[in-house]
């Protein structure tokens, strides 16, 4: 576990969000703690319906937590508004959908560029950004073709390239891997490990263990809560979330 002391780009305290139900409540998180040092890799785990989706999307703001605290770059931002989320997302966070979420009716050029001036770039810097990031992952032969005429590995580059575009601090993926065959996946994990080497954090949600041993350290949920937290470079990696499952039942 990361120590308070220590320097921290993100950290959520006690995070807790409870869905109103068929008659009974739904508590999809459960005091869950986590942190991220500035340029760390982490991924989230655990079976499907284990709250992973629910807490990444609280961290960027896309849902309101009912309880505890979000902390991002020494600042607290649980109580922000939509609009203040809304621009802190244009400036220091990048997301990555599971389901690409591309606007249809642009072209792969305009989907990235649009994030780099939304982002605060003149019209000159984001074309320079656009470019950059489409010859950087391979895209620049595709920038004037319509996302629907793509494969499902190369809109989620493109997703990656728009997540990219207004350089963020932090870069939070949910499930980047989730629809694509295991060539596709192999890319996209191999760009989030280059965006990494380049100084971006990045928060991952996986179901996929294999997935999440590219990270740096491996947070296991269930049940909507965090029951391990371990770095991928320990003895025998972190350990399945079946296992501490079974050791503390």
């Amino acid at each position: 576990m990361i120590g308070t002391g220590e320097s921290l780009l993100l950290r959520a305290i006690g995070l807790t969000k409870t869905f109103a139900g068929d008659g009974m409540p739904v508590r999809a998180v459960r005091g869950a703690d986590l942190a991220v040092r500035p340029g760390e890799f982490v991924a989230i785990t655990g079976p499907s319906g284990s709250g992973k989706s629910t807490l990444l999307h609280m961290l960027g703001g896309l849902e309101r937590p009912t309880g505890g605290q979000i902390w991002l770059d020494g600042r607290r931002v649980d109580g922000l508004s939509q609009a203040r989320w809304a621009v802190l997302r244009r400036t220091h966070i990048g997301f990555v959908f599971q389901f690409f979420n591309l606007v249809s009716n642009m072209t792969v050029a305009d989907n990235v560029e649009l994030a780099a001036l939304m982002g605060g770039a003149t019209r000159k810097e984001a074309a320079a950004r656009r470019n950059d990031l489409l010859a950087e992952l391979g895209l620049a032969a595709k920038a004037d073709a319509a996302p629907a005429r793509l494969s499902g590995g190369e809109q989620q580059r493109v997703a990656l390239a728009r997540a990219m575009a207004n350089r963020p601090s932090l870069l939070l993926a949910d499930e980047p891997t989730g629809n694509l065959d295991s060539a596709a996946s192999q890319s996209v994990l191999r760009l989030l490990a280059q965006a990494h080497r380049g100084g971006q954090a990045i928060l991952l949600v996986t179901h996929d263990l294999r997935v999440a041993s590219a990270a740096d350290r491996v947070i296991s949920l269930f049940d909507g809560m965090v029951i391990d937290d371990a770095p991928v470079a320990a003895p025998h990696g972190p350990m399945p979330v079946r296992e501490v499952i079974r050791l503390r039942g």
